[in-house]
């Protein structure tokens, strides 16, 4: 009789390890189809708030439809979205029409053919075997005109055509299964509850609940402080460092973007902001006939970005991550060294939401273990 127990023990166990394993093979082959409905929740999540605000305005004791609400939420987002990366494409536009300018100048200069063929001396005389009729810059040509022939050209524009396809597919999916989870937004509950025992149904439903609360309040966090940052940084770009409105604009909103990044983003967009904004500075400058002292305005710059730095480090981060999340602060700066180590920028990005639910789900299912119940006490 014992030895019967056993084997139903085992034959449990593997038709439980057989049910994982065709459940995660499932989710890799529609992993595409699974992100977009993942993504979805997350703009829905981003919109709730702005759609429940909106619910409060009402006419004689009745509030728009929600399928209107959710419609109105979506463009107001999108709009916005689309409305920042107007103003940085210009600016992108510009710092590399500038820096083709004055490429083309330099090309052009008596130097710049000076230096060119002391190269070639200096490379003949070096490498003899190159031949007394070698050309740098002839080599240069006929291997690039090589590399780029027509047919890697036409893959080339098969692949950007592709990319552009998917992301179309992937921006429609995302808005379109985000409207429906907005309209009905306990229809994400459902789908998951779904799938799961019936005598787990209500815990699950209330773990998602709170989940979704809290990641909401995350994400509206991180979305108030892309715009804290860009605004700081513009207000220091245009009044301190003298930019014109529509480069410090775009410069701030980089940062801004770059800024989501945990540590690495505010230094990287500091960087490239600095770089940005002496170029375009100095381009209006020569275009305006002024004369500017390098050192202030490169000074100017940087203390304008570790200002910013600053308050998003001691003010900001600590309001979005600590109070947003119900976590410790030294509790996420452990786990973004983990998700960072584990998955580099992509691991950061997805770090603190994916603790929140694991975080979330612990506190309900495992209540009893105990470093659980310490780690959230």
């Amino acid at each position: 009789m014992e030895q019967e127990r056993s084997i139903d023990k085992l034959a449990r166990y593997t038709m439980y390890a057989a049910t994982i394993i065709i459940i995660a093979a499932i989710c890799y082959l529609l992993r595409s189809i699974i992100a977009y409905i993942l993504l979805a929740a997350v703009v829905s999540l981003i919109c709730r708030p702005l759609m429940n605000l909106m619910k409060k305005i009402t006419y004689k004791g009745k509030s728009a439809p929600d399928w209107l609400l959710a419609i109105i939420s979506l463009i107001l987002v999108l709009g916005l979205l689309v409305a920042l990366l107007s103003r940085l494409i210009p600016v992108i536009i510009n710092i590399a029409s500038n820096i083709s300018d004055n490429f083309s100048n330099a090309t052009g200069s008596s130097q710049f053919s000076d230096l060119i063929d002391n190269l070639d001396f200096w490379l003949v005389s070096t490498f003899p075997s190159l031949g007394p009729g070698f050309s740098l810059e002839e080599t240069l040509v006929d291997f690039f005109s090589k590399q780029f022939s027509l047919s890697s050209l036409t893959s080339v524009l098969g692949s950007v055509a592709s990319a552009a396809g998917t992301t179309v597919i992937a921006i429609f999916s995302m808005v379109f299964i985000g409207f429906f989870f907005l309209k009905d937004q306990n229809l994400f509950k459902k789908m998951i509850a779904s799938l799961v025992p019936d005598k787990e149904e209500q815990k699950t439903v209330e773990t998602i609940g709170e989940v979704e609360g809290l990641v909401s309040r995350y994400f509206v966090g991180l979305i108030l402080e892309v715009l804290c940052v860009a605004l700081l940084n513009f207000l220091g770009l245009s009044l301190v460092c003298k930019l014109d409105v529509s480069s410090a604009l775009g410069i701030a909103f980089m940062t801004g973007v770059l800024n989501v990044i945990p540590y690495l983003g505010p230094w990287i967009g500091g960087a490239i902001g600095t770089v940005l904004g002496l170029v375009l500075k100095y381009s209006s400058a020569a275009a305006l006939g002024t004369e500017l002292n390098f050192w202030p305005v490169l000074i100017a710059l940087i203390a304008c970005f570790v200002f910013t730095q600053m308050v998003d480090n001691f003010v900001l981060q600590p309001l979005i991550y600590s109070k947003s999340i119900k976590a410790h602060p030294l509790e996420i700066f452990i786990v973004l060294l983990v998700a960072g180590s584990l998955g580099g920028i992509i691991g950061m990005l997805v770090a603190i939401p994916a603790y929140t639910v694991v975080r979330v789900i612990a506190a309900k299912f495992l209540p009893n273990v105990k470093f659980i119940s310490r780690l959230l006490a």
